[in-house]
């Protein structure tokens, strides 16, 4: 039976082992995260943090371009795992387009959370507070702005006129209700939307100002109407899980993302990893590729094994490699 070890600082050849379940508390330094685990502290619209390189060959490229050009919405299918969120974020920095707007779709997703919400309860209370507190304003300015009960979905700020446009991520939209892509179609033709709440306001209030999906930010909106002025560069992701409708099919340009090939994933952990010795990770990419032909694998699963060879974790067979690499579907 080994002896307990003392509070401290783990080192040693097994120090990697920062929880080691011996009951024992002890003081750990971390290492510095994986690159694509890394997160700033502060970020804004203006200055996104810069992604992790992406690797996209000459035709799919051009595709893109064809988006671009075209003004209509990317769709990209392909596998979990072979980067089509992260196309958005890529796009995004080489155009120097901002933040990227994310709407991560799942089943309970409307158009209507997508474009705005109006907090109406939290503007009644607000009133009622006022009312019940004495106080020296006119009685006019004691009603609450309507306009910070009003914020803007990702897809509603992704319409704010603009001189460039912004890239919105629509991310796994098969994951929505049947109905969501022909929900989208009348906004992807028209390039706007109306706030019935704010359309109803008298002439007086024709211009408020409302909140957006960018932190702290505000935005005039006019008679109730956000129409943009140059449509954003849409990015639309799914799995393949079902078919959309043809004429929401008709408004998209597709693009399919193959898997990697070996010579691409070389080129991918060479691109995140800029350290790492290839020729000390050939056996996981061999069990990598083995295992992705009986089963679904994530191009950030072999990351994953890769990195944590280079912190010194065998990671060979086993309990722990199986963790790593666990296929995502097919054959177990």
């Amino acid at each position: 039976m080994t002896a307990p070890h003392a509070p401290g600082h783990d080192s040693g050849p097994d120090g990697w082992r920062l929880f080691r379940g011996d009951g024992q508390a002890r003081q750990v330094a971390f290492p510095e995260a994986p690159p694509w685990r890394r997160f700033a502290s502060t970020s804004s619209a203006s200055e996104p943090p810069k992604p992790l390189p992406y690797l996209i060959g000459p035709a799919e490229a051009d595709v893109v371009n064809a988006a671009l050009l075209l003004r209509r919405p990317l769709l990209v299918t392909g596998h979990p795992g072979t980067g089509k969120s992260s196309l958005a974020h890529a796009v995004a920095h080489e155009l120097s387009l901002g933040q990227v707007l994310n709407w991560p779709v799942n089943s309970r997703s409307t158009l209507q959370d997508a474009l705005y919400r109006y907090d109406a309860i939290g503007r009644l209370r607000e009133s009622n507070l006022r009312r019940e507190q004495p106080s020296e304003q006119p009685p006019h300015e004691q009603e609450p702005d309507i306009g910070s009960y009003v914020r803007l979905g990702p897809l509603g700020t992704s319409l704010v006129p603009s001189e460039r446009p912004r890239v919105l991520l629509v991310d796994e939209l098969d994951k929505g209700d049947v109905d969501l892509p022909n929900d989208l179609l009348a906004v992807f033709e028209d390039g706007e939307f109306e706030i019935p709440e704010l359309a109803r306001l008298p002439e007086k209030h024709h211009r408020i100002e409302v909140l957006t999906a960018d932190l702290g930010a505000r935005v005039p909106v006019v008679r109730g109407r956000v129409r943009c002025s140059e449509f954003p560069v849409v990015v639309i992701t799914s799995n393949g899980e079902r078919e959309f409708p043809p004429a929401f099919l008709r408004r998209c340009v597709r693009l399919e993302i193959e898997k990697p090939t070996d010579d691409q994933l070389r080129d991918i952990v060479r691109a995140h990893l800029r350290d790492a010795d290839l020729k000390d990770v050939d056996d996981l990419l061999s069990k990598f590729l083995t295992r992705r032909t009986s089963g679904e694998l994530a191009t950030d699963q072999l990351l994953n094994a890769v990195f944590l060879r280079k912190g010194g974790v065998a990671l060979s067979e086993g309990k722990l490699l199986e963790a790593v690499l666990h296929r995502l579907g097919g054959t177990v």
